[in-house]
């Protein structure tokens, strides 16, 4: 009896990358795979990666409130404090959802991987969706909040805040691209600062106002907002929209857990712990000393500049000290963004819904062109928007309280798939594995609970900022979620055609019906006439000429006699000068008349010039001819380069 022969498998080591050196000096060596472990981040790194957009929030949270609030006057002030009380409650709910869900999807996903497992595919798109919309936004808000404060501080860089704010996303772009702990330690420095910075503010604030010393602001920039209208339920709802903005970011570290060293899911969830905490704290301090001092909002001045004016007396090194670090958390807090939004966008790849190129990673074990990706749009947006946070804040919040609402709704449908479980019992899952946990109900009502109160809140967004701009967001998300099912039906059906399990043996092939496009008669012409003949089999071969003038058809023929007078040559007359699509007319009646046992094969003689930039100074024909064949069925096509010395 016969035994089938094994192939034979050799494994070649890799050779020694060597990068340009450009690339060296902006991003950095490559690094091996086998290096990932080592990358890991541990919580105060974390908290400067993941926690820098929630922390930022704090920035321009109040302030939005109050932009809400001035229509009704500077008497409806009084409501932000009450405001922001919710909100932290809020934080509270939301912070709960996710400490579990760290621990029930140490893989990491987020609400994505949530809302696949438990509510199905088309709720994980739009969790998905949603995200990617939402970090995109980050990007934009943030670092155009963080020109606003610098822009505060030197007025005369007003009409220069686009060029600023696009050229600092394309510092972070950089920095990112460098990896998860290189770029980590670099913007621990910035989110520390602004703790030390905004803390030391808040605190001396407090101070002055127990002891009756603080004041009211001197010279407030002027109220740009006419009042116009009362204090009503539907403007103080508005108002709480747009605080709500300081909750964004919140789900960050649910998303990145596979960035923390091992434990995980504890340091993830020690992690996110801090940074509700300081959250919490700061947003209730800026806004409590705002009232205090009577802050105005403004374009002209932030909220956060009257407030270090006021309490430091003077605009001097701690004032500076604090805008500077504001601006510094605002930018950063777009690495939030450029953290989770590749490896986002590389799980919905890894699952067909996006662009496979998004799932792999870069020289530096990064999702680089997710990265790359994430800054162009982000830069655009700003272009667009003109670095306006106000015209880009209703736009913000909608996308990540929808993502909000669909993971602590799949965290609940996760617990009430345990409590069907016996003691015990395990159940695995593509993210996670079901395990049953005795207080499973307490937990169920909790998520369930959060998610009721995101959605509430998301609906509140939607209404009250529709005219505003969220009907932007509200119809961009559903376009995009078709658009990624789109993608996933094209991958489904590309697998179904290349599939093997109906594959029949096709007859072998037996000769080449060989065409040579040719423009002259050069030593790369006759490089590829000697290839063709070395094609074994019983091959036909043939050069093919597309005519424009007689003149140029003479001088080729009497060329071609001389140095290629065993090979046939077409001449294919062109009166308008079309060159591609004779060509490409040619080739598809060979293929219509080739025979089973016969393929046509185009050999295409390319010269290759000794500079990459000359070019540019031909015609690359051979480049649009290999193109226009790639959608002619039948059809191989052989480039025969030769190169100039």
């Amino acid at each position: 009896m016969s035994r089938t022969k094994q192939p034979e498998i050799i494994h070649q080591p890799a050779a020694r990358h060597r990068p340009p050196l450009l690339h060296s000096w902006l991003i950095g060596r490559p690094l091996p795979t086998a290096d990932a472990a080592h990358q890991a981040i541990g919580r105060a790194v974390g908290l400067a990666v993941f926690a820098s957009d929630a922390l930022s929030s704090t920035a321009y949270a109040t302030q939005e409130i109050l932009v809400i609030l001035a229509v009704a006057g500077s008497i409806a002030f009084g409501y932000a404090f009450p405001i922001a009380v919710v909100i932290v409650g809020l934080l509270i709910i939301v912070t709960s959802s996710y400490e579990q869900t760290i621990h029930a999807y140490p893989g990491g996903g987020g609400a994505y991987i949530v809302s696949r497992d438990n509510l199905g595919s088309l709720a994980a798109q739009v969790a998905g969706a949603a995200l990617l919309t939402d970090y995109i936004l980050t990007v934009s808000v943030s670092v155009s909040a963080g020109v606003a404060q610098v822009v505060s501080a030197f007025p005369f860089l007003f009409n220069y805040r686009v060029l600023l704010a696009v050229g600092m996303v394309l510092v972070i772009m950089l920095i990112n691209l460098r990896g998860v702990k290189e770029s980590g330690i670099i913007f621990a420095i910035p989110t520390y600062f602004f703790l030390l910075m905004v803390f030391g503010m808040v605190v001396t604030g407090l101070v002055r106002v127990v002891s009756g010393s603080l004041g009211t602001l001197n010279s407030p920039p002027p109220l740009e907002i006419e009042a116009t209208g009362t204090i009503t339920l539907f403007l103080l709802l508005h108002a709480f929209s747009s605080g709500t903005t300081a909750l964004t970011g919140v789900e960050a570290i649910s998303n990145g857990i596979t960035a923390f060293k091992e434990p995980r899911s504890r340091n993830a969830g020690q992690t996110l712990l801090w940074m509700t905490g300081i959250l919490g704290v700061l947003f209730l301090g800026i806004t409590f000393l705002a009232g205090k001092i009577g802050a105005v909002p403004s374009e002209i001045e932030t909220v956060i500049s009257q407030l270090a004016r006021t309490i430091y007396s003077t605009r001097g090194f701690l004032y500076l000290g604090v805008i500077a670090s504001t601006a510094l958390i605002l930018v950063m807090a777009a690495n939030t963004a450029f953290a989770d939004f590749p490896r986002l966008s590389a799980l919905q790849a890894s699952d067909g819904y996006l662009p496979r190129q998004l799932a792999y990673r870069g020289s530096r074990l990064v999702y680089s062109r997710g990265i790359i990706t994430l800054a162009a749009i982000a830069a655009l947006i700003i272009i667009l928007f003109d670095a306006n946070v106000s015209s880009l804040i209703p736009l913000y919040a909608i996308g990540v309280f929808l993502s909000f609402t669909l993971s602590q709704a799949g965290m609940a449908r996760r617990w009430f798939k345990i409590g069907r479980l016996a003691a015990g019992e395990e159940v695995q899952e593509r993210g996670s594995i079901l395990r049953y946990d005795p207080g499973w109900r307490w937990k169920m009502v909790v998520n369930g609970f959060g998610a009721v109160c995101t959605a509430v809140v998301m609906m509140i967004f939607l209404v009250t900022k529709f005219f505003d701009g969220a009907w932007l967001v509200g119809l961009l998300i559903p376009l995009l979620v078709y658009f990624l099912f789109t993608i996933h039906q094209h991958y489904l059906d590309l697998a179904d055609a290349l599939t093997l399990s109906d594959y029949k043996a096709q007859p072998s092939l037996k000769k080449h019906r060989i065409i040579m496009p040719v423009s002259t008669v050069h030593k790369g012409t006759l490089k590829a006439l000697r290839f063709a003949r070395s094609l074994s089999g019983k091959n036909t071969i043939s050069g093919v000429f597309v005519s424009f003038d007689d003149p140029q058809t003479e001088l080729l023929q009497e060329r071609w006699k001389k140095w290629a007078s065993d090979v046939p040559l077409v001449v294919i007359d062109s009166p308008y000068r079309e060159l591609i699509h004779p060509l490409v007319m040619y080739i598809e009646e060979q293929v219509k008349n080739s025979k089973p046992d016969e393929i046509v094969t185009v050999i295409v003689p390319e010269f290759i010039p000794r500079r990459w930039w000359n070019n540019f100074l031909h015609v690359q024909t051979a480049i649009m001819l290999r193109w226009a064949l790639r959608h002619v069925p039948g059809v191989v096509v052989i480039d025969v380069p030769y190169h100039v010395d």
